[in-house]
């Protein structure tokens, strides 16, 4: 255990050291901030009432899980991994008393913690946005709605996060690897537009998987259904990524 402690220390400290993590947090920060600018501006030159505080935040984090978050976690997954892999640097943690299993997990780890940290940082500043701006009132249950929204967005990010982990582990270019995910992205987004009825089998539709837990009579079947399509997803890929990482000759 402490030697899984000691990887996972290592790999978040190596990981927010990178300007992507930055660059993530600014242009999170740029999206809400232009989100409250249209909103002002359609209120004040349309008469519109806009959003209320918590259909504010709830409109951010629809654009953050469908385009910042998922590219970012695209990024930092390369970082994490295939940066090692053309760099050799990899062996430098292989030298120490750390099973391939254990260093395997603490990246994986590591880049949960960031995509964890990157939603909460964007779910306080979106309703301190929404609550200095929009006059509407907020109840506890719409607070925790919020909460909720965005603490479950982890679930599929962690599956993304874990199809570019298996990834990368085939390609070793993090090039590739790059362009290779955002076109099963866009081909992925555009089959569940296609085949509607389907698109609960493709794991973009997993991102708005939090709208099921915030409509006003929550479908359990649905939920459940949506978290079991996760949970194959995440033990298929954890396992062939792992598979494919304990097999290469470092």
């Amino acid at each position: 255990m402490m030697e899984f402690k000691a990887a996972l220390i290592n790999e978040i400290e190596r990981l927010y050291k990178k300007k992507k993590i930055l660059v993530s947090a600014v242009m999170s920060f740029i999206v809400i901030v232009l989100g409250q600018i249209v909103i002002i501006a359609m209120r004040n030159g349309f008469g519109l009432m806009g959003v209320s505080n918590m259909e504010f935040p709830i409109l951010v984090l629809s654009i953050i899980a469908n385009i910042i978050l998922p590219l970012f976690t695209v990024l930092i997954t390369i970082d994490s991994f295939s940066g090692e892999f053309s760099h050799n640097t990899i062996k430098l943690s292989l030298t120490r008393p750390i099973t391939r299993l254990k260093l395997f997990t603490a990246k994986l780890t590591a880049i949960i913690v960031f995509i964890l940290s990157n939603l909460i940082f964007v779910m306080i500043f979106s309703m301190t946005a929404g609550f200095i701006f929009n006059s509407n009132t907020i109840s506890l249950l719409s607070f925790s709605r919020i909460i909720l929204s965005y603490l479950i967005t982890l679930f599929p990010m962690i599956t993304f996060s874990l199809i570019i982990v298996f990834l990368v582990n085939i390609f070793k270019n993090g090039i590739s690897v790059f362009f290779l995910s955002i076109l099963i992205f866009i081909i992925f987004k555009f089959l569940s537009i296609i085949f509607y009825k389907y698109s609960g089998l493709f794991f973009t539709s997993m991102f708005d998987w939090y709208k099921l837990w915030i409509m006003n009579k929550l479908s359990l079947y649905k939920i459940f259904c949506e978290f079991m399509m996760m949970l194959s997803y995440d033990i298929l890929f954890f396992t062939g990524s792992y598979y494919l990482f304990d097999k290469k000759d470092f």
